[in-house]
């Protein structure tokens, strides 16, 4: 007679997904010993027994619960000053042993090993010792072996075994529990195991990373970088993409005071603003940004005159952009603000008066940048399966780095204005051109594969919105060299009495000689600034 087939599982490990795994006994070495007892008490009352050592097992004694020293339970002793503690066969075939195994069931039975059903365990946290200690060799004995072990072993075996990192998932194990009376469900263990492996694999980083910075191995063999999830986007740049943001810390260092969450644009828009504004001399600096390019730029005492002067430049441009200033937004900057439709208000704090201001706008987003920190990070590319690293285009310029090449010399006054234009220039899209008079920006010419076409963009913008007297010094600040002359000509043609620009081109000398015979100041920078 014929008969149906056994239905062979899904899944090669033999495991049934639909199975729920009780949990007899824990392991527990934490490092963060907060909400510790919140575990304790769920695991006491699904009577789970419990295994620990050092300060946590004195931690858990101390709160009155029940619990096995782990150096009675393998009968070994703690070793090399605490170093050894948890590296025992007994805990680690408990965690690995696959529980349908006959050949498994058979070493454990034959050695009197347990189950290790439940691994809770944090690290010793090495990133934060870096900002205390100072010495070398305190700092190695801050990197865990212990717990990371326990973390991998217990992630990799999650079929059987349940594994939590950090005590933000205490939550979600006390429900797990509650809900299925001491047990705990495949999808659970595997979601755990992820974010184990995932914890793993940044705490190696930084220790990684710490090596390379004494080593100052900048481009070692294995790039390691982490970062920590701050917020999944609604989407990325477009509406079929998707998007998230993740921080190498845990936070960003900005603060949102009020409106809609921030998009994948806005946070490209925003940083942009930021590294500019903040690159300008303190508590002067209006920057407003559209589509990752300045369209504004000023310098000025007065709060209001500073965003007017910015907003000048190109206010057709700043429609719906962003405005970030250096300083603190107060009631009268804020009132003239709020005249404009604009995406994001930055500022560094903000009167309480120019909140209420701002408020009354529903979606405008308010960001407080004063506790934002400009770290020195590398810039990270990647194109199809390839990642691309490099250090951050953060040159302070000062007069010294400058080389005067005209006959006609710049005044103190004149060269300040051509260190503000350059500085504006290196944070637009290349090819860049910027026209500045008095530390504001009056032209910019951005992302044009052509420099003749930037120098013709940023005059007509010029032109558009500015009025310009005979006796007006105009600067322009180039990110590259000018290949030809016409760049140039076109410039001194338009009224511009002063070029800064990098050096490097074939025909520098034709550009030199063109300078002097229009009796036009002529700077190299000798840095380029290309931003693709």
């Amino acid at each position: 007679m014929w008969k149906h087939p056994k239905r062979r599982s899904n899944n090669r490990m033999g495991v049934n997904k639909n199975k729920m795994n009780k949990i007899k006994q824990a392991l527990i070495s934490v490092s963060d010993k907060n909400k510790l007892e919140k575990i304790l008490k769920i695991l006491k009352q699904f009577k789970i027994k419990i295994i620990s050592s050092g300060g946590t097992y004195k931690k858990i004694i101390k709160l009155g619960y029940k619990c096995s020293e782990v150096s009675k339970f393998t009968n070994s002793s703690e070793i090399l000053e605490g170093r050894v503690k948890t590296l025992h066969p007994k805990i680690h075939a408990g965690i690995l042993n696959k529980r349908n195994n006959k050949s498994h069931k058979k070493q454990m039975r034959l050695n009197k090993y347990e189950n290790i059903d439940l691994v809770i365990v944090n690290f010793y946290p090495f990133e934060k010792s870096l900002t205390k200690i100072k010495n070398h060799k305190n700092i190695i004995e801050n990197i865990d072996i212990g717990g990371p072990t326990l973390a991998r072993a217990a992630a990799k075996n999650f079929n059987y075994v349940t594994v939590v990192t950090n005590i933000e998932q205490y939550n979600g194990l006390i429900e797990e529990l509650k809900k299925n009376k001491g047990s705990t469900s495949f999808d659970f263990r595997q979601r755990l195991s992820e974010e184990a492996f995932g914890l793993t694999a940044c705490y190696d980083s930084a220790i990684a990373n710490y090596f390379v910075s004494r080593t100052k191995n900048i481009f070692p063999k294995k790039k390691l970088f982490c970062g920590n999830i701050i917020e999944k986007l609604r989407y990325g740049e477009n509406p079929h993409q998707e998007g998230a943001i993740y921080s190498y810390d845990k936070s960003l260092d900005i603060d949102q005071l009020h409106g809609k969450k921030l998009s994948y644009n806005n946070y490209n828009d925003l940083y942009s603003a930021l590294n500019l504004s903040k690159s300008l001399p303190k508590n002067l600096g209006t920057v407003i940004v559209k589509h990752g390019n300045p369209c504004g730029v000023s310098i000025n005492n007065n709060k209001v005159k500073s965003f007017k002067k910015a907003l000048a430049c190109d206010p057709v441009s700043a429609f719906g952009g962003i405005v970030s200033c250096n300083f603190k937004v107060n009631k009268k900057l804020a009132l003239e603000l709020n005249k404009l439709f604009f995406e994001i208000i930055v500022g560094n704090n903000f009167d309480k008066e120019a909140i209420k201001i701002l408020k009354k706008k529903k979606n405008i987003r308010i960001i407080d940048s004063s506790n934002l920190k400009i770290k020195n990070f590398y810039n990270v590319t990647s194109n199809f399966n390839s990642i691309m690293f490099q250090s951050q285009d953060n040159k302070i310029f000062t007069k010294k780095n400058l080389s005067i090449v005209s006959k006609r010399k710049p005044n103190n006054q004149t060269l300040n204005n051509l260190i503000f234009a350059f500085n504006v220039c290196r944070n637009v899209k290349s090819n860049a051109i910027v026209l500045t008079k008095n530390d504001t920006t009056i032209g910019i010419g951005s992302g044009q594969s052509s420099r003749l076409d930037s120098c013709k963009i940023a005059i007509q913008k010029m032109n558009k919105f500015q009025s310009i007297n005979e006796n007006d010094e105009i600067i322009a600040a180039s990110d590259a060299f000018f290949p030809f002359v016409d760049g140039i000509e076109t410039l001194v043609q338009s009224g511009v009495s002063a070029i800064i620009q990098p050096s490097g081109s074939i025909r520098d000398k034709e550009i030199i000689k063109f300078a002097n015979q229009t009796n036009t100041i002529l700077v190299f920078s000798k840095t380029r600034h290309f931003k693709h």
